[in-house]
């Protein structure tokens, strides 16, 4: 898993994994998979399920990757305490799966809170077949 500043402002996880080191062999598996995560813990709360990829392909202007070949976003929410309005800007999370020909790539911008932080790297980390 690396860390990165995306576009300069966005900090941002990301973990590229060979499609022979993960037990799961389509974006759908691997968005499955965070479903059941998602469900198993304690605070996590699930939102939606969003075809980045259908959507980005149907509108006129849309351009993708050439190299992406599926791409959804897991949506759900780690909020346990509502002090101000302004938290509201930082949340609901998300889990971005792309699919390229013989890679996933899975990645999430860093939240304010460790407790979500962890549970998202220990969940991308828990792809990865160990040997």
């Amino acid at each position: 898993m690396k860390q990165m500043m995306l576009q300069e402002k966005y900090p941002v996880f990301t973990m590229e994994v060979g499609k022979n080191e993960i037990a799961h062999r389509t974006v759908d598996g691997i968005v499955d998979y965070f479903l059941a995560k998602i469900a198993e813990h304690p605070v996590a709360q699930f939102i939606a399920v969003f075809d980045h990829y259908a959507h980005t392909k149907a509108l006129p202007q849309g351009e993708i990757a050439p190299d992406i070949i599926a791409a959804k976003n897991v949506v759900f929410c780690f909020g346990t305490h509502l002090p101000n309005p302004q938290v509201l800007a930082v949340r609901p999370r998300a889990i971005g799966i792309a699919e390229k020909a013989d890679t996933f790539v899975i990645s999430f911008m860093e939240a304010p809170m460790p407790l979500a932080n962890n549970a998202m790297e220990a969940w991308a980390k828990a792809l990865v077949i160990n040997d």
